[in-house]
């Protein structure tokens, strides 16, 4: 029998308020920061034996697709669909492309919206939760997840409650939703009950949010609905049509659909959740030392408080500081107030304005086919380390500025130099002329090690002509 919750995971955020860790090409959801796995796949585990869902769909930046399915496919979980999103156009469109796509395979499929980069402490808890909502949206509702404030916090909007819903245990009328308070108004919140945390998880069916997003936002639907239709497959993704998209209003599913509806629901969520929004949200849920320190990393910290401190690539040593946050990468450390944390949004902003790109990526750069990093760079020249998995290869290319010299490291690499193929073992080399079309694939069992030395007039990662790329990148 095919379960009837179908898991919606959305992962098309940047999460700028993590910079240094999280960057536009590889953001928050896929980073380790609150287990040892990636915040997608601890979203998508905790779904894994509740008998209820099947397997998730999920909706992903175009940028992402090579990460998302290699991170699922490596706690062994099969999505049932991975969709492009060619632009990002905030939740409301993206939870529609998803009931679309469902609606001509399960049509009474209920939808269980899960943002990708959210902890849940209290999973037991959680799928309580969910089963109050499913039946919620048995009746026809649109259900949301109402998280049990802790304090007046500020930084997340609030649902305010109203009466008990006849036939639902656990679910309650929604009489408003309030964009994030002042201190004052939060503890007033607080102080007077029923008053919830917006946590922008929901469980609806698909029929019922397309119904009723027909009648609040017919023109989002409309665009929504093309790109659909002229959707194409991508190796193992269905890619939205760009240009019908594009043409959607950026609006989230609260703006555009929950705060109008006359049939929505919250139910209460007192399961250990945190929305991971900033550096001083892992420093909340962290394991703290006696003086209130959270230290990840080769760290030591004398007469130090309060302080949250990530040491990623080297040695961070803190004295005689408080409440800082000090998050260290091999490129770029980020030192602040933790009562700032929200701001290092606006430092994410000044590099792009001034053009560099330490925003963008780390040093060390996933492809579908692995990985490169940089090692040095200077004056008409680069050196980057390169690691191809096994069954893999980078695209036949040339380059219009550059050669290239090529050493194994370790592994067994097949390469196509103009005419020619040659195979290489460890400490061999060759050389590739600028404009020679060209192939690296991992010939072994192993994976393939490189040192690649580039020269030329211009080095910039966009002088690629591709010829064939077995990944369809263009």
């Amino acid at each position: 029998m095919t379960p009837r919750i179908v898991p919606v995971i959305l992962s098309g955020g940047s999460g700028s308020r993590l910079w240094p860790m999280s960057r536009k090409l590889l953001p928050k959801q896929f980073l380790p920061l609150v287990t040892e796995r990636t915040m997608l796949q601890d979203t998508a585990l905790r779904l894994a034996d509740l008998a209820e869902c099947g397997p998730p769909i999920l909706v992903v930046n175009g940028e992402h697709r090579f990460l998302a399915a290699e991170q699922m496919a490596a706690i062994g979980v099969a999505p049932r669909a991975v969709l492009l999103e060619p632009a990002g156009r905030n939740t409301a469109p993206a939870i529609a492309a998803a009931a679309l796509w469902l609606r001509s395979d399960q049509p009474d499929a209920l939808m269980l919206v899960l943002p990708s980069d959210h902890m849940i402490l209290d999973t037991a808890a959680f799928h309580e939760a969910i089963g109050a909502a499913s039946l919620a949206a048995e009746h026809g509702l649109l259900a949301t997840f109402g998280i049990r404030p802790t304090g007046p916090a500020t930084g997340y909007g609030y649902i305010e409650a109203g009466e008990a819903i006849a036939g639902c245990p656990g679910a309650r009328r929604i009489k408003r939703f309030v964009e994030k308070p002042d201190t004052a108004t939060a503890r007033n919140f607080v102080e007077l009950g029923g008053f919830y945390w917006n946590s922008g998880m929901f469980l609806f069916g698909a029929a019922r949010y397309l119904a009723e997003l027909r009648r609040q936002r017919p023109e989002m639907l409309a665009a929504v609905e093309r790109a659909v239709e002229e959707k194409t497959s991508d190796l193992d993704f269905v890619r939205l049509d760009a240009e019908a998209f594009a043409a959607c209003p950026a609006e989230s599913v609260d703006y555009a659909v929950m705060e109008h509806t006359t049939d929505g629901a919250v139910i209460e969520g007192d399961f250990g959740w945190s929305d991971v929004g900033s550096w001083s949200s892992l420093w909340e849920i962290g394991a703290k030392d006696t003086a209130g320190n959270v230290l990840a990393g080769d760290v030591a910290a004398a007469d130090a408080s309060g302080c949250y401190v990530r040491a990623d690539a080297r040695h961070v040593s803190l004295l005689g500081v408080d409440g800082l946050l000090v998050i260290e990468t091999d490129d770029a450390i980020l030192i602040a107030d933790r009562g700032r944390a929200q701001d290092v949004k606006g430092v994410v902003e000044r590099l792009e304005k001034e053009d560099r790109r330490e925003h963008v990526s780390h040093s060390r750069v996933y492809r579908p086919w692995g990985y490169y990093e940089s090692i040095d760079t200077g004056e008409r020249f680069q050196v980057k380390r390169l690691m191809v998995k096994p069954g893999h290869a980078i695209s036949l290319q040339l380059h219009n500025h550059r050669a290239e010299h090529w050493v194994v490291v370790s592994g067994r690499a097949r390469v196509t130099r103009g005419e020619d193929e040659i195979v290489l073992e460890e400490n061999q080399s060759t050389f590739i002329p600028q404009g020679t079309k060209h192939r690296l694939e991992n010939a072994g069992e192993a994976p393939l090690f490189i040192v690649e030395v580039q020269s030329g007039d211009y080095l910039g990662e966009d002088d690629i002509v591709r010829f064939d790329d077995r990944y369809n990148r263009s």
